[in-house]
């Protein structure tokens, strides 16, 4: 393999305990979450997201984090208020009880007073920029504000580097928060780094992945009647800061090698951005695969896909690649999900990759090279020894993010925010933001 590409990939591994895996695969992510009583669980939590049949990342996160917490706690008292982006509505299941107007303010608020009224015992908000209206998205403030029950945030990007606006609101909504949720060790020191925020109040939890098998990619190449080839994949809303075009430039040179190769992309156009400019993007895709000669080798999913689907469309997969272009990608659901299938992987070293793929889980190449991309590719397919150690050290890696175990960890969470606003409130300290009582809890804890 190439010593310059490839990091600690040469050694075999096989499945083995748990506590037998420290040697190679260095700590797991420290969950740091206090002990606290049982009693002080919630029973009523309202969450706060885009909810599938709407179409992005948030909302799959929202919909599996839901199910995961239906599985483990039962559906009783589990509410989603779901985001509507401008001029959109959808058929949401039973468990979106409200809906909130992405650009319209009073809708924030009518959402705060309905769960007060509802005796929700925690708030649970899902926060990416980009899905709520104002400025840095600074509607979700009104809504926070009116709450009188516990709020844990889930903080989808961190940035190291923020405009004023987007400072402003961050540093509110961590103020408004009792816990913040993150999922790299990156986020959680930026979050302190740069917006203030004391380590006792973050939590470290990864993203969720569903438990699949260790399978073989054959199995699923007979179900999609590609049989016989050599499947490279990436899946997810398609947007130009993805660098598809990267693997696309990188596919002549691996065909010279392996003849049978295929580079597979599952998934329609972010909406937002067909909204601006069409299918723009990938026809570009198409027309650098036409230019190239592959036109053939490159065969195009344009489709919201289906977790079903899903499940085939990754299993297939020899190599899975995420090639973004951006190193601020704080997390990439798609690179977890590839990891808990088992799959080897090519990425870009973009925040989240270069923390979960660390200790020869994976390969990292540079930014927009897709000559160290043919390279990755044609060393990992030329050693079947290596590709499969590869594989196993991800899949074991992976088995702490299935979703039953973050959704225990997301309730370790909610239990510590409740149990201290109870405190709280036995305190003398009812009102809020958090930080004028933060510390006196702390000191008793």
């Amino acid at each position: 393999m190439s010593a310059q590409i490839l990091s600690s990939n040469t050694q075999a591994n096989s499945l083995m305990p748990r506590e037998a895996r420290a040697s190679i695969f260095g700590q797991e992510p420290e969950f740091r979450l206090l002990a606290a009583p049982r009693n002080s669980r919630p029973g009523r939590i309202a969450v706060i997201g885009n909810h599938l049949p709407r179409q992005c990342g948030i909302a799959t996160f929202t919909t599996d984090l839901c199910d995961a917490l239906a599985a483990e706690y039962g559906t009783t008292g589990l509410q989603v208020a779901a985001v509507n982006d401008a001029e959109s509505t959808y058929r949401y299941p039973a468990r979106v009880r409200s809906e909130i107007a992405e650009g319209d303010l009073s809708s924030y608020r009518a959402t705060a007073v309905a769960f007060n009224a509802r005796n929700v015992d925690l708030v649970c908000l899902q926060h990416e920029f980009g899905i709520f209206g104002g400025k840095a998205g600074s509607h979700i403030l009104e809504l926070l504000r009116h709450l009188t029950m516990p709020v844990v945030t889930t903080l989808h990007t961190v940035l190291r580097q923020p405009d004023s606006d987007q400072r402003s609101v961050m540093k509110q909504i961590a103020a408004y928060s009792d816990r913040l949720i993150v999922m790299s060790d990156y986020s959680s020191r930026v979050l302190q780094d740069v917006f203030g925020v004391s380590a006792t109040k973050i939590d470290l939890i990864p993203h969720g992945i569903p438990n699949l098998p260790y399978v073989e990619p054959e199995h699923y190449k007979d179900v999609l009647a590609i049989a016989g080839k050599t499947v490279l994949l990436t899946f997810g809303l398609l947007s130009p800061n993805k660098g598809l075009e990267n693997v696309i430039q990188a596919l002549p040179r691996i065909l010279e090698r392996h003849k049978n190769a295929v580079f597979v992309v599952a998934g329609a156009t972010h909406p937002h951005l067909r909204a601006r400019e069409g299918d723009r993007y990938r026809d570009q895709l198409q027309a650098l695969a036409r230019e190239l000669g592959v036109e053939r080798e490159v065969i195009f999913h344009n489709r919201f896909v289906s977790p079903q689907e899903m499940v085939s469309l990754v299993g297939s997969a020899d190599i899975y690649i995420t090639p973004y272009c951006q190193v601020a990608q704080a997390v990439s659901g798609t690179l977890a999900y590839a990891m808990g299938a088992g799959k080897a992987i090519i990425s870009t070293p973009y925040w989240h990759a270069a923390e979960l793929l660390d200790n020869g889980r994976g390969v990292l190449v540079p930014f927009e090279n897709p000559d160290a991309i043919s390279s990755a590719a044609i060393d990992l397919l030329d050693d079947d020894s290596a590709r499969n150690a590869m594989r196993k050290r991800a899949y074991i890696y992976a088995r702490q993010m299935v979703w039953n175990r973050v959704a225990q960890s997301y309730m370790n969470s909610f239990t510590q925010a409740h149990a201290y606003r109870n405190q709280a409130v036995h305190m003398g300290f009812p009102g809020r933001p958090v930080e004028q009582i933060s510390a006196k809890l702390l000191s008793n804890a």
